[in-house]
């Protein structure tokens, strides 16, 4: 009898604690929802990391110039005339003592440029230039009466096409020198009226050229370049009067030197 009660007890016990567990259980999972917290905003998408503004140096940004690299530059420049010989003839007699001079200019100036090797670049400046000329002391002051004669002013237009050696591809700063050839064409001349003198033509000529410069590398792909050259060319020009009867002949030296400054960009 005792060891009935015992196990009655004990099985009462039992179904109590089995009861308690499974509510425990129920509640413990609602529980966990209940607590959970609400998202109210969703995090935006993060932004690609290859993403490089255009005046942005990112990490994708390749530094300095190399291979295969092709830019455009725009630039000022000033064309500065040598004038180192020259001579004069009038209806084919030499004034002695006289030479030419011719004014400088500052235009704008567009060059694009491939980098062949590393190293190795070739490029093409395209500008045209407005030049006077002028006959200066000598024979011929004798007979306009004048120190300085205006001969007439034209446009001239010289392609230069250059092969430059850089010296320290993939740097920030990279200087180099180049070798190339010039060409010149001479267009809408005009002559002064000085001595009656109210036609002027110039022949095409061309020549060797030479330069140096650097590019720095300023932000992502933007560079600043600055150049000197100094191109070999002759200058051949006439000019008549109205009625042919008065003709001047003339031959200089222009071995004009060239210098930019511009901004490029590398694409």
């Amino acid at each position: 009898m005792v060891k009935f009660r015992s196990f009655l007890t004990a099985t009462v016990a039992g179904v109590a604690a089995l009861t308690g567990a499974a509510q425990a259980q129920t509640a413990t999972p609602n529980a966990a929802y209940v607590n959970a917290p609400v998202m109210n905003h969703i995090p935006d998408a993060q932004k690609p990391t290859g993403h490089c503004g255009i005046f942005e140096t990112c990490a994708s940004t390749k530094i300095g110039l190399g291979k295969g690299d092709f830019m455009v530059r725009l630039s000022g420049v000033g064309v500065l005339p040598q004038d180192r010989d020259s001579s004069v003839k009038v209806s084919g007699q030499h004034m002695n003592g006289t030479h030419l001079s011719t004014t400088n200019q500052a235009m704008p100036e567009l060059t694009v440029e491939y980098f062949i090797t590393d190293n190795l670049s070739v490029d093409l400046i395209a500008t045209s230039t407005h030049h006077r000329v002028n006959a200066v002391g000598g024979a011929l002051a004798g007979v306009s009466h004048q120190q300085v004669t205006d001969v007439g002013s034209a446009w001239v237009l010289p392609p230069t096409l250059t092969f430059a050696w850089h010296f320290r591809p993939h740097k920030r700063f990279n200087p180099y020198v180049g070798v190339g050839a010039t060409a010149m064409w001479f267009h809408n001349a005009r002559g002064s009226g000085q001595l009656g003198l109210t036609k002027l033509n110039g022949g095409f000529t061309g020549g060797p050229a030479v330069n140096v410069g650097f590019d720095y590398q300023l932000v992502g792909n933007w560079f600043f370049n600055a150049d000197v050259k100094q191109m070999f060319v002759r200058m051949h020009a006439w000019a008549e009067n109205k009625a042919e009867t008065l003709k001047v002949r003339a031959h200089e030296s222009l071995d004009p030197t060239v210098v930019s400054a511009g901004i490029a960009y590398r694409f």
